[in-house]
């Protein structure tokens, strides 16, 4: 087994185009490190450069006490899973996960034990004898895993593995694959565009945007104390409520749109940070499950009236779509331009989401109340997009 550790790796293509900028990420022996972001953001040519598919313009890579910038793929001893299980279908599962140790001249007998403990592990024992063309697209992948495994390589590399699977058998094999790489205990990088993936699979995820690291911690730390703008955006479905608005100038009272809401003296205290913008313009933000309707037991200091557009009844809870007359601020497109959108001006209404119990008493085209609660509330600078702590 062995680490991963990149220091201050960059990739700039001929053309000057600079897919990824001074990336330092370590992934610990055992660790399943998860990279996430949108398309073109270096995610997957960081992790070819790992791989030694990519040259490294640029910074350091080591695997485990190893410096690999200049070690061939087969030196770095990786192993690859690709969204494109490439199976042999004339082959069996057997010949398909034994295919490069056969390709290595390993003697028979060693190559029948690593196929059968790779079977065990992969629940694919009783399919040995069956062709890829047999199978579901989750047992196509494990047999593609299996491949990887029995190379017994020092790390793990997956490139968006589950990609081409139906919403339900992702679901399902997220959980394989955790428990998998569990059991291996092999240092993996996993990369995906999905954060929900991310966020249910990663020991700790790192959030990618235009080449540059955002943030890398757990999947809670990244919910709950986004370092900046793109973050919060990004990680979380429904994606966080994120408002233009105004801290009055004793820094008791944040207005959003027409609205002021009551913050008392405990904002300030709660977050140091806002002193500085007093009188001043921030974006607040809001996540759907901290919005519940107003009433005796969610009573609140301040109250935010809304008005409902739609409902999505989901059974464990309901989704209710809302519109206030504040400038909604847009995370859609930082990943891109890296520049602060506003989506509504003034007067035009800002869109937001709140996550309420399944019998809240809100209806389609009525005005509902929402509690807000000042310690729920994320602050970000409108320039830096840096959070306000």
């Amino acid at each position: 087994m062995a680490s991963i550790s990149i220091e201050e790796v960059s990739k700039v293509y001929p053309n000057g185009f600079n897919a990824v900028r001074d990336l330092s990420l370590n992934v610990a022996e055992g660790e399943f490190m998860v990279m996430v972001g949108p398309s073109g953001c270096g995610k997957t040519t960081a992790l070819r450069m790992v791989a030694g598919l990519e040259e490294i313009t640029s910074g350091t890579l080591r695997i485990g006490d190893r410096v690999a910038n200049q070690l061939t793929s087969k030196e770095r001893d990786v192993a690859m899973v690709f969204q494109n299980y490439a199976l042999y279908p004339h082959m069996s599962v057997a010949e398909n996960i034994a295919f490069g140790l056969s390709l290595r001249k390993t003697p028979k007998v060693e190559i029948k034990q690593k196929v059968a403990e790779a079977a065990e592990i992969l629940g694919l024992t009783s399919l040995l004898d069956q062709k890829p063309g047999l199978l579901s697209g989750g047992q196509r992948q494990r047999v593609a895993m299996g491949r990887a495994i029995v190379r017994d390589p020092s790390i793990f590399l997956m490139d968006e593995p589950l990609s081409n699977l139906d919403a339900k058998l992702r679901v399902q094999m997220r959980t394989e694959v955790r428990r998998i790489q569990r059991r291996i205990g092999v240092a993996t990088l996993y990369v995906t565009h999905d954060q929900t993936e991310a966020m249910t699979m990663g020991d700790r995820v790192a959030v990618m945007r235009a080449g540059v690291l955002q943030q890398c911690d757990q999947p809670q730390v990244l919910y709950n104390q986004p370092a900046n703008l793109f973050v919060a955006a990004f990680i979380g479905s429904p994606a966080m409520n994120l408002f233009d608005a105004t801290l009055s100038e004793d820094g008791t009272t944040l207005r959003l749109g027409s609205q002021d809401l009551a913050m008392g003296e405990q904002l300030i205290q709660l977050r140091p940070g806002l002193a500085a913008y007093r009188g001043r313009r921030l974006v607040v933000g809001l996540r759907a499950e901290d919005l519940p309707v107003y009433g005796n037991e969610n009573a609140a200091q301040a109250v935010l009236k809304a008005h409902v557009e739609t409902t999505e009844n989901l059974g464990s809870e309901l989704l209710v779509h809302f519109s206030i007359d504040a400038a909604r601020v847009g995370g859609e497109n930082l990943g891109d331009t890296g520049e602060l959108e506003i989506v509504a001006a003034i007067d035009i209404i800002g869109e937001g989401v709140a996550r309420v119990e399944p019998r809240a008493p809100v209806r389609a085209g009525e005005d509902a109340l929402f509690a807000v609660f000042p310690e729920r509330l994320h602050f970000f600078d409108p320039e830096s997009q840096i959070a306000v702590s």
